[in-house]
């Protein structure tokens, strides 16, 4: 469970580290504020993301889910709020980079959970 939650935060931080490099909106100082900030983005997806997706299942339904990048972009504003306000030095400077950079994070958190054996499919596989 520990190391699931480990492997998880690791891949957070990979995937932001990506968005950072690729979209110039998005920047952070360090690799502590990295890892903070991959634990903040956890969180809100962990915690306040299913709210706002449940709230918003009429837009999900009109857009054909298209309306799962706009919310996926503002939890990473959100959580780039949340970091500036506990201090950590990551920033996301506007939507149109919270947009490009939470589409990044996707595709790089799939890449990696897809290319890091899971327990569940290693215990299949025993």
């Amino acid at each position: 469970m520990l190391m699931r939650l480990i492997v998880r935060l690791l891949i957070n931080a990979v995937a932001l580290a990506a968005a950072a490099w690729a979209v110039p909106g998005i920047h952070y100082q360090g690799y502590g504020a990295l890892a903070l900030m991959a634990l903040v983005f956890g969180l809100v997806n962990a915690l306040i993301r299913p709210i706002v997706m449940a709230l918003s299942c009429p837009l999900l339904i009109l857009t054909l889910g298209l309306f799962t990048f706009v919310v996926n972009a503002l939890m990473l504003l959100l959580a780039g709020r949340l970091a500036n306000i506990f201090g950590i030095p990551f920033f996301v400077d506007k939507l149109s980079s919270a947009f490009l950079g939470a589409i990044i994070i996707s595709i790089v958190s799939i890449i990696l959970s897809i290319l890091l054996p899971s327990r569940r499919r290693d215990e299949r596989e025993s």
